[in-house]
């Protein structure tokens, strides 16, 4: 049996002059090598996107996290500078494309800037510059050339009892890697808060009226999903789910002929 396929919007980038529809390794091995899938990379357009083409040809979707921040002009804010960068195709690839799939019972996974996009696609906001606010502790990308030493499992978060993620890596404390500044202000009315950093910023969300498999997080399980069993067991789940959906979607064998 062939293995399903799960989407990856892209972000755009810019190299050596030219224009380049891109997704970090780290996404497409973790799904490959942990949810035990294929990846398509979706091309970002601002305009003349079919998003039903896309999941017509896919069995789930898995947002990634970016260096960019989704444009604050989608949940009601004026953007300034500092709120950048922007990918403003990015955002118009993805926030279609995450509502399609919640729509159409297609798995979903997002990440970092994913679950923000999730939230916004939902009809929540953002908090820019959380590490601002009192009380809230900096959860920037410490400042190390290795990446390794830079995604290292070192943040605890606070998995809540009875929650989709406690069903799948257990309520209570676990630890990850969160890097982000960029946070959930206002939680969308479908997404149901699963856990929490010790300073109360929003980890990780689930859709409430899904009928499959719909989960936000905001650290980064792809990093070391083959090593880690937290992010394993998520990637697994995510996984598993997308090949029920592949599942579904095969006609039935045929009847056999009574003699």
């Amino acid at each position: 049996m062939t293995k399903p396929i799960v989407a990856i919007p892209a972000d755009i980038r810019s190299l050596d002059g030219a224009t380049w529809h891109a997704v970090q390794h780290q996404y497409v091995r973790a799904a490959l090598n942990a949810a035990g899938v294929m990846a398509f990379v979706i091309p970002a357009f601002e305009e003349g996107y079919d998003t039903d083409a896309i999941l017509d040809r896919v069995d789930g979707v898995l947002v990634s996290g970016s260096a960019s921040n989704v444009h604050p002009s989608l949940y009601g804010i004026e953007a300034t500078e500092a709120d950048g960068p922007f990918d403003p195709a990015r955002d118009a690839t993805s926030l279609p494309l995450i509502r399609r799939a919640i729509d159409r019972a297609i798995p979903l996974l997002a990440i970092c800037r994913g679950i923000q996009e999730l939230n916004v696609a939902l009809g929540g906001s953002l908090a820019s510059e959380i590490q601002e606010q009192p009380g809230i502790w900096d959860h920037r990308k410490p400042d190390i050339g290795d990446r390794d030493g830079m995604y290292a499992i070192r943040q605890s978060v606070f998995i809540k009892e009875g929650s989709c993620i406690a069903g799948i890596v257990g309520a209570g404390e676990i630890r990850v890697n969160s890097l982000h500044r960029q946070a959930i202000a206002k939680t969308a009315p479908r997404l149901q808060v699963e856990a929490t950093a010790e300073d109360g910023t929003i980890e990780a969300v689930s859709v409430i009226d899904a009928k499959a498999f719909a989960i936000g997080v905001q650290w980064h399980p792809e990093y070391w999903a083959e090593t880690d069993r937290p992010s394993n067991k998520l990637f697994t789940a995510f996984g598993d789910a997308v090949r029920d959906y592949a599942a579904s979607k095969l006609p039935a064998p045929p009847a056999q002929a009574i003699a």
